[in-house]
């Protein structure tokens, strides 16, 4: 974020949601008066690609964790049990948040208390999955796109499904693809944006936002 700030020579910039250390894809940035959308677009939708390694779940519920528990020397995986799981978490459900999380407990974010060895316990949120879909089944690898709601974690989604199948699950590979109205298809990689002569000619001006993307209280001219 802060070095397309640089680039860019903004006064202000803001994103619209973070994303996990070892994950990548699209971050959307807003750059100087264009920051005040950014709060807005906090809750959009966002979609996924995932890898799934089944097998062993850890404690930050991807690659970068400890190894918590292990399936059953020679378990495998059905791709019709593995559909039937997937669909078991598609629409409305409810989701604890993982202990590996920005969320914050008496002022101090969970992770925090994770690397202290301190489990703490959240309440369960309602989330939605809108799309659940598997792409592909390579042994105990998986690759699954999804398509969700503001807060879902797809960590724990992907720790839920391995408990269903009861071999455990954990990512090794997260990728956003869509932010809302934003897809990756349309952004700049970092190190291109920094290389161009005038970076500023990869941003989308305001009156090229897709209709209704503004606050009803924020008009395109209050923004510019």
């Amino acid at each position: 974020m802060q070095r397309a700030k640089r680039a860019m020579d903004a006064a202000k910039a803001g994103h619209t949601g973070t994303l996990d250390p070892f994950a990548t894809g699209l971050l959307v940035c807003c750059m100087g008066r264009a920051t005040k959308i950014s709060g807005a677009m906090l809750d959009a939708d966002k979609a996924y690609r995932a890898t799934l390694q089944f097998g062993s779940e850890t404690d930050s519920g991807d690659l970068t964790g400890n190894v918590t528990a292990t399936a059953e020397p020679g378990f495998a995986v059905e791709e019709q049990a593995l559909r039937d799981a997937l669909s078991r978490f598609s629409g409305t459900i409810e989701q604890i948040p993982p202990m590996y999380s920005a969320l914050k407990r008496d002022g101090k974010p969970l992770y925090e208390y994770a690397r202290a060895g301190i489990e703490l316990e959240r309440p369960p949120r309602q989330i939605t999955i809108y799309r659940i879909e598997l792409l592909s089944l390579n042994g105990t690898q998986a690759e699954v796109d999804v398509a969700c709601s503001k807060g879902t974690y797809i960590r724990t989604l992907a720790q839920d499904i391995g408990r269903v199948l009861g071999c455990y699950a954990h990512l090794t590979a997260l990728r956003r693809t869509h932010v809302g109205p934003f897809s990756l298809e349309r952004a700049v990689e970092l190190e291109a944006l920094q290389a161009m002569p005038d970076p500023k000619q990869a941003l989308l001006a305001l009156n090229e936002l897709p209709e209704g993307l503004l606050p009803s209280n924020l008009t395109l001219k209050d923004s510019l």
